[in-house]
């Protein structure tokens, strides 16, 4: 029997590529490359959505907080064996007036709410929570600093060590992406992986999974 992970993210989730406006494909977006590192026994479920945010409504885009569709993903894909999140930098937007520490409640409360989901489960609530790599100061001068606003450099870099300390009051496994090493964001935009990252994020994760499983 597989084991079913779900990769629950925002756009360095599903994939965007800043180089082109598109989308990595299917041989380059890093959820593709872990269920191939990982083999045949298991099966990584894309959730990705761009824009996410782990609680927080966004006044400008509808369908956003993570909190809303957390119960629908995993339910869809029950039984679920490991849940993966990595979100928090669209938390990071100048407009939600959140720091660091006010993200990783959000984030809390994100994991809080899938533990709760008992029917999902196939062996009890399995959780992996990544704090993503930061954003780039370089951001601020490209064409998603109007989006973003100032100061999400400092905060996304802040997350790390909020996850953390959640994640071990919770029970959660963690993971810091911008730990890995050659990880970066394309300068494009300072904010969406490089397919290069796509690789290491995989690799990184693949490692680190059948511990957890």
């Amino acid at each position: 029997m597989k084991k079913t992970i779900v990769a629950f993210g925002d756009s360095n989730t599903h994939g965007y590529c800043s180089e082109t406006g598109g989308r990595f494909s299917g041989k380059e977006r890093w959820t593709c490359l872990l269920e191939r590192h990982l083999g045949s026994d298991y099966r990584v479920m894309e959730e990705g959505l761009s824009g996410r945010t782990t609680v927080l409504e966004d006044p400008l885009f509808e369908g956003l907080n993570g909190l809303s569709s957390i119960f629908q993903c995993l339910m869809t894909h029950e039984p679920v064996d490991l849940l993966i999140i990595m979100l928090g930098t669209n938390d990071t937007k100048a407009r939600f007036s959140c720091n660091a520490e006010n993200i990783a409640k959000g984030l809390e409360r994100l994991a809080n709410k899938a533990i709760s989901i008992k029917d999902a489960w196939r062996n009890g609530p399995n959780i992996l929570l990544v704090a993503p790599v930061p954003i780039e100061e370089g951001y601020i001068s490209t064409m998603v600093a109007g989006e973003m606003g100032p100061g999400c450099h400092e905060k996304s870099a802040g997350l790390a060590f909020w996850y953390e300390d959640v994640a071990k009051r919770l029970g959660c496994c963690f993971m810091n992406a911008g730990d890995i090493h050659g990880i970066r964001m394309h300068p494009n935009d300072h904010m969406h992986l490089d397919k290069k990252s796509h690789e290491l994020l995989a690799l990184a994760l693949a490692e680190l999974i059948p511990s957890i499983l």
